[in-house]
């Protein structure tokens, strides 16, 4: 669910994909989100939650997981050192998804 206009309910978000990834986006490489706080359980949303988001409303393949090959920053640092799907969301993160499969 994307909440309508900023609220303390809500939750900014920067999603970026790079590396071909736009193009399960709608070749949008680019969006920006308004996210409930708290998600369906009344937990602080996270990661999970957002790349659960991402598949059911914006992403065109519907598969709903971090597939081998895709590095996720987020603020520009490795997924890895911020806890990966238990990262808390914060207003104005920045979260970058890239392809690190190359064709050829």
């Amino acid at each position: 669910m994307e909440v309508e206009g900023p609220t303390e309910d809500a939750v900014p978000i920067i999603v970026e994909f790079t590396g071909g990834l736009e193009l399960l986006f709608a070749n949008q490489r680019k969006h920006n989100l308004l996210l409930p706080r708290l998600d369906e359980n009344g937990n602080q949303i996270n990661l999970a939650y957002l790349v659960r988001y991402l598949c059911k409303n914006l992403m065109k393949d519907r598969r709903e997981e971090i597939r081998p090959g895709i590095l996720v920053l987020i603020n520009d640092a490795d997924w890895e050192l911020e806890g990966r799907e238990e990262h808390e969301l914060k207003p104005n993160d920045d979260i970058l998804f890239v392809s690190t499969l190359h064709g050829g």
